[in-house]
């Protein structure tokens, strides 16, 4: 059986992190993705603010995380993957925030992963196509922060996953960094060669896949063994809503308008043996607060789900 995890965003709270783990035991998960990323919100970040919570020095963030950690531990819950906070890069920001975002923000997140023993951490690539007129430079541009950071991934043993994301222009929905999977194939590879490790890897999300027309199970085979991470979770097509896989059809009797079965074929063909991760916070606060063990526990049995379709 394959673990089964999700965020532990709007459930694992700093004022008693021992009780939200002990939550996501109880509700059928076994790993966790410490969501990082709330603690410096791409809202701000895109409207050029920022707030001082990575100004802590090492050991005051080390003090910060360690009633998590312990808490993680008591419960049973391995963090297998943690979010860096997001944008590393904004392109209407000022020097001084983004030499901030990669020279702060991203070395000690690097540093709490590793307090963690988290060996996962995804990243997303810089959101530049359009400013600097070509795919290839925005690569660059997000491998020259990788670069930066990727002497720290081989040292704490942590790789760095890049994930497909989507832009958006207008009201249209676009492809954004690392859509094409043969170019993700060929930079994952050509990174880990430079580093003789394995410091760079690959996240899936199956809601921006969705969203830009991936075919799942093609794009799943040809990474193969560069997918260390997922982030599965559901949407309209229209909007990346992070809602519970099978909730949207294209008519009342339709099956589900997400491609499910390309995705469990996809990770039967690669044979995937790690952990099946859900990206549904904002489910938590969608449904009633009463209702959330059940919640976790319906989001924990379809993870179950897709583990048996996968192994069998």
């Amino acid at each position: 059986m394959l673990q089964i995890g999700v965020q532990t965003k709007n459930v694992v709270y700093d004022s008693n992190p021992a009780a939200g783990f002990q939550l996501l035991k109880k509700s059928g998960f076994s790993c966790a993705d410490f969501s990082l990323n709330s603690y410096l919100l791409n809202t701000s970040l895109y409207k050029l603010g920022l707030n001082d919570f990575f100004n802590k020095s090492d050991n005051e963030l080390e003090a910060y995380f360690r009633p998590h950690k312990k808490a993680a531990e008591n419960a049973g819950i391995t963090i297998n993957q943690m979010h860096m906070p997001y944008p590393c890069y904004v392109p209407n920001g000022s020097k001084e925030l983004n030499n901030y975002l990669v020279n702060v923000v991203a070395k000690k997140s690097m540093k709490i992963c590793e307090l963690f023993g988290c060996s996962n951490i995804v990243v997303h690539g810089f959101k530049l196509a359009r400013n600097l007129g070509s795919e290839e430079l925005e690569w660059k541009c997000t491998e020259d922060f990788l670069n930066i950071i990727a002497p720290l991934a081989k040292e704490m043993k942590i790789t760095i996953c890049v994930e497909n994301i989507y832009t958006s222009i207008g009201n249209h929905i676009l492809e954004g960094p690392c859509c094409n999977v043969q170019k993700a194939v060929e930079r994952i590879d050509r990174f880990n060669d430079k580093y003789g490790a394995e410091i760079l890897g690959f996240c899936f999300d199956t809601g921006h896949a969705k969203l830009v027309g991936i075919d799942f199970e093609d794009f799943i085979t040809t990474l193969g063994n560069r997918l260390k991470v997922l982030h599965i979770h559901d949407n309209d097509g229209i909007g990346d809503l992070h809602q519970i896989p099978f909730t949207f059809t294209k008519t009342r009797e339709n099956r589900a308008s997400t491609d499910w079965n390309g995705f469990i074929q996809g990770l039967k063909n690669i044979k995937y043996d790690k952990v099946l991760s859900f990206e549904t916070a904002p489910v938590l606060t969608s449904f009633p607060a009463e209702m959330k063990s059940e919640v976790l526990q319906f989001i924990a049995k379809i993870g179950h789900y897709f583990s048996n379709k996968i192994e069998s």
